[in-house]
């Protein structure tokens, strides 16, 4: 369905206009996040106008019993439908996908046998090249970046999907419920710089470069810690990653 009949089918069904204008401001300010870490081959007019989609579909589905409040919700199917639409034109070579599952498995191999969080020198050791060459793959797995951070929250929106069409499997929810504890364990458990970055990034909602001037680092420093610290993460969840594919 179109955005146009769509939003014909919402408004008919719900006379919801009013939540839709009232949530348009969520939807320009998820566009603008996301942009920060995409190429300039993304426009945000884009993200918008799929943003907007997946809030009319937000406004036609959501379920007040399920416990979820509308802007959680509304936030999720947003950004999903944001994502969904770069991914239609992923602009990312394959080569560049596999070099940053390299890095993810060098960490889990690394960390497995040391016990410890990998360090730079030891991710680039093992995968046979210098740190230039290693910063060089995280620079380019900045593209990729926001897959990673996605695969980790596909988790979370199957719950609200699962939680829309069955209300008699609680396990789905207790699942998702594991898996931000995991998540949130991981986090907390990357070394200080790469966490620092995260939290700046997400919690505070910095970009690149203003997070470069509170670490007083240069902006591609900072891309790639964030870009290592996605990758870990992506390494120390992945039996989750694991599960989302069997399921």
């Amino acid at each position: 369905m179109n955005g146009a009949a769509m939003y014909a089918t919402t408004m008919h069904a719900g006379g919801t206009d009013d939540l839709v204008i009232q949530h348009v401001p969520l939807v320009k300010r998820i566009a603008f996040h996301l942009l920060g870490r995409l190429p300039d081959s993304v426009q945000v007019d884009d993200l918008i106008q799929a943003g907007m989609l997946g809030l009319l579909e937000a406004v036609k589905n959501y379920d007040v019993s399920q416990g979820a409040s509308f802007d959680t919700y509304a936030g999720i199917r947003i950004r999903g439908s944001m994502l969904d639409e770069v991914r239609r034109s992923d602009w990312t070579p394959r080569s560049v996908h596999k070099k940053a599952r390299m890095v993810s498995e060098a960490i889990r191999e690394i960390e497995n046998e040391s016990g410890e969080s990998a360090r730079d020198v030891d991710i680039a050791e093992h995968l046979g090249v210098d740190l230039d060459g290693y910063y060089h793959i995280l620079q380019d797995s900045l593209g990729c970046k926001t897959f990673s951070v996605e695969e980790l929250a596909e988790t979370g929106d199957s719950a609200f999907q699962n939680a829309e069409t069955s209300d008699s499997e609680p396990g789905n929810l207790l699942e998702q419920d594991d898996f931000q504890q995991a998540l949130a364990k991981s986090i907390m458990t990357l070394p200080e710089r790469e966490r620092l970055v995260i939290s700046l990034y997400y919690d505070e909602e910095f970009n690149l470069r203003e997070i470069g001037e509170v670490l007083n680092i240069s902006e591609s420093r900072v891309s790639q810690i964030s870009s290592q610290a996605m990758l870990r993460l992506r390494s120390r969840l992945a039996e989750w990653n694991d599960r989302s594919i069997e399921t």
